[in-house]
């Protein structure tokens, strides 16, 4: 549904379908901010809750924006101590993922960061971890930060550094690291595109003694125990059959039609973000199943150009997997939705073809995409609103952004509740679920559209009287939170 001022969602919210007819959520889009500088890319956001503001990380460099009224703070500029990629914040420390601007197969370094003086974190602040570092989070109690080193190789066939886990003690900010040497496998689908397993994406549980990793080009997610803070085992994850009912894809950008139709191929699944949450003691993982390739996609090849492989006609323009399908047994990459998993990877839920097809009954759906991966469903961000457990799933690959959200309560009955879209906003990459006062929002940081946008969540459409109350609570919240601290000082 795409979102109109405030004033008119108050008088009237338009819902399509029953189950958004019920929906327990509204979503009011409180300001939008572009990126500060040239060459910025909004991607990855973070919440200060000390100070109230969103840091937003991209490519250069680090947007500082007031969460209240989304204006600009200040831009950090971070090309001197490489390219950064991830921006992870607990308790006023601001940790910068940056990878080596001379190679990214060199190693790489977190750089802490003071959020309040917005200046480099006093004692050791700078950390050399593992090549590529693209993703990084702390443990609840900020104990740990944990980083995800990708190490993806430049030259294929060349030099591959070794993907791993770099585990930081915060307390002496000294480093330790997993790897994979040695690391039993189990369940199905493990792919071997040509390099080592390389970490994407982290999520941690709740009593904070495992860790679940996503391995995206080789379809499994890695098990870390951050008591020995090793690995216990790498999981496959199996593919997804889309000639299955309710699995239906449109496989082709080239037929001059946007259709979901049974296909004779199997997707593997391919998270990128993953995040975790417990239900009953019982911890499960929420995946975003975007499917990727290699960077120089030497295991990429359109269904009709592959030498030696044939299949149905109207999968002629798919791409395919070239070091997995054979003739009548096609593979192809992503599954075009989201997973709810145990943590030994057992499926509890998928959200099957839905994301395309709320995608298409918005007029928002991208053909050109149909051809590989659709919607591409990369980001996850949770949040507990009125007692409810929700998803956000960002979509990548739609002309306008747009982020679907699913009650995800009970994970075995998961339910879709809304898509937020987002007029001017194009690939959201990085989601933020945060709260002030009682009052809960999502930030969505728009990699392509270089703009971070604010949403307020609330569990019920509020009475005209008091849109305006809702509309001021960021400012109001942080007004009286600089009113305490002044006359703490």
């Amino acid at each position: 549904m795409q979102l109109k001022p405030i004033p008119a969602l108050l008088l009237g919210l338009v819902f399509s379908g029953a189950a958004q007819a019920a929906a327990p959520v509204t979503f009011n889009k409180l300001w939008t901010t572009p990126a500060a500088v040239a060459g910025f890319t909004s991607e990855i956001v973070a919440f200060d809750s000390i100070n109230q503001n969103l840091w937003v990380a991209g490519v250069n460099g680090v947007d500082v924006l007031n969460a209240a009224t989304g204006s600009l703070l200040q831009h950090i500029d971070t090309t001197g101590f490489g390219s950064i990629n991830s921006v992870a914040i607990h308790n006023g420390l601001a940790a910068f993922a940056m990878e080596s601007s001379v190679d990214r197969t060199l190693p790489g370094q977190i750089v802490l960061f003071d959020t309040t003086s917005r200046s480099l974190a006093s004692g050791i602040n700078q950390i050399t971890v593992g090549a590529l570092p693209d993703m990084a989070v702390f443990t609840a109690d900020g104990s740990k930060l944990l980083v995800a080193n990708e190490a993806t190789p430049t030259t294929y066939g060349a030099f591959d550094p070794a993907g791993s886990v770099s585990i930081i003690n915060m307390t002496n900010r000294t480093v330790s690291t997993a790897g994979f040497a040695g690391v039993p496998t189990t369940g199905s689908g493990i792919r071997n595109p040509g390099m080592d397993f390389e970490p994407e994406y982290i999520a941690i549980n709740a009593a904070g003694t495992q860790a679940y990793v996503t391995l995206q080009e080789h379809n499994a997610m890695a098990v870390l125990d951050l008591g020995t803070q090793q690995f216990t085992s790498v999981i496959g994850l199996g593919t997804k059959d889309f000639s299955l009912p309710g699995n239906s894809i449109d496989p082709s950008h080239k037929d001059g039609k946007i259709e979901l139709r049974s296909a004779d191929v199997k997707g593997y699944y391919q998270p990128d973000a993953i995040a975790a949450y417990d239900v009953g003691g019982v911890t499960y993982t929420v995946m975003a199943n975007e499917g990727d390739t290699r960077e120089d996609d030497g295991d990429k090849e359109r269904l009709k150009d592959v030498v030696g492989v044939t299949g149905p006609a109207d999968l002629g323009q798919l791409n395919i997997s070239t070091t997995d399908s054979t003739t009548g047994d096609l593979y192809t990459f992503g599954a075009r939705s989201f997973t709810i998993r145990g943590t030994d990877g057992s499926i509890v839920f998928d959200s099957g073809n839905q994301l395309d097809a709320e995608a298409i009954a918005r007029g928002i759906y991208a053909d050109g995409r149909s051809d590989d991966k659709g919607v591409e469903p990369e980001g996850v961000e949770l949040f507990a609103l009125d007692g409810q457990m929700y998803a956000a799933i960002g979509l990548e690959r739609t002309t306008k952004a747009a982020v679907a959200i699913y009650n995800i309560t009970d994970p075995a009955n998961a339910s879709f509740v809304d898509m937020i879209v987002t007029d001017g906003d194009v690939a959201p990459e990085g989601l933020k679920a945060f709260s002030i006062g009682g009052l809960h929002y999502l930030a969505i940081a728009n990699e392509s559209s270089k703009t971070t946008t604010l949403y307020q969540l609330t569990a019920a459409v509020p009475e005209p009287e008091t849109y305006a109350m809702l509309l001021a609570g960021l400012g109001l919240v942080g007004f009286m939170a600089r009113r305490r601290k002044a006359q703490q000082a």
